[in-house]
């Protein structure tokens, strides 16, 4: 893997791996420098097809690429396109998420602010992952990945990639007041946008997507939740940003977070 792609640091079982890709390591130009892997961003399909040649040459098997719509749907596809590299050679499942219950079968996310999300159980017998945006989020992918999971909630184990960090994602009354509904507690993952920050206007809200994430994991008892902290709009490493992101540049690329068990 490269040296700037994300490990998930929690305790999943040995056999279970996991990985968030960067901007690093791939062959696209500008904006989607380097390692784009998502085919619908506009990127060149040549440079598209060669970053998920590299990434596919680091797993045991094509990832099962998703076409995500922000909604609450969850796929348990037994078997990936059988095409590896082909940006175009099928159509991939509409779905925000999806669940793998065999050996070797990568499940993927691609996100750019979005929050991405890996599950496994403490087994090592089901994996998923699963893109959470704040409408997904609301929604209830995340509630509805671990219902498809079909294991008891307390033996799922979460990891949170690196999504918009709460010093940068502003969002408007209504959507505080989505959350704040469906779960009081959801307050506490809001505060006020300051004049002068982020060109906020009145009456908007700075969001916290990782907490929201965790109240919503713990509604359905999921507890043992890891990751969260990292921000896509403001990392920068070497005088350059990390990841993608969206809201910063609304032409860029996709990071990929797969995981998988043996």
């Amino acid at each position: 893997m490269h040296t700037d792609w994300i490990t998930p640091d929690w305790p999943a079982p040995a056999n279970v791996h996991a990985v968030m890709t960067t901007r690093a390591g791939g062959v696209s130009l500008a904006p989607f420098n380097s390692f784009n892997p998502a085919s619908h961003v506009d990127d060149d399909p040549a440079a598209v097809a060669e970053n998920r040649r590299l990434l596919r040459q680091q797993l045991p098997a094509e990832p099962l690429w998703l076409n995500q719509v922000h909604g609450v749907a969850v796929t348990d596809a037994v078997r990936a396109s059988p095409h590896p590299a082909g940006c175009d050679a099928a159509s991939p499942p509409t779905a925000d998420a999806s669940v793998a219950f065999h050996p070797n079968e990568v499940r993927a996310v691609l996100t750019a602010d979005c929050l991405p999300v890996l599950f496994c159980n403490q087994a090592g017998t089901v994996v998923a992952a699963a893109h959470a945006g704040w409408r997904g989020l609301a929604a209830g992918v995340l509630e509805e990945t671990v219902r498809v999971m079909r294991v008891p909630p307390e033996t799922i184990l979460v990891w949170l990639g690196a999504a918009i960090g709460p010093a940068a994602f502003e969002v408007g009354p209504e959507v505080r007041e989505n959350f704040v509904a469906q779960h009081a507690l959801a307050a506490i993952a809001f505060r006020p946008a300051l004049p002068g920050t982020l060109d906020a206007a009145p009456h908007k809200w700075l969001a916290d997507i990782y907490t929201l994430a965790r109240i919503r994991l713990a509604q359905v008892g999921v507890e043992q939740v890891y990751g969260g902290g990292l921000c896509t709009f403001n990392d920068c490493t070497f005088n350059d940003f990390r990841f993608f992101s969206y809201r910063r540049e609304a032409r860029t690329g996709r990071m990929a977070s797969l995981i998988w068990r043996e």
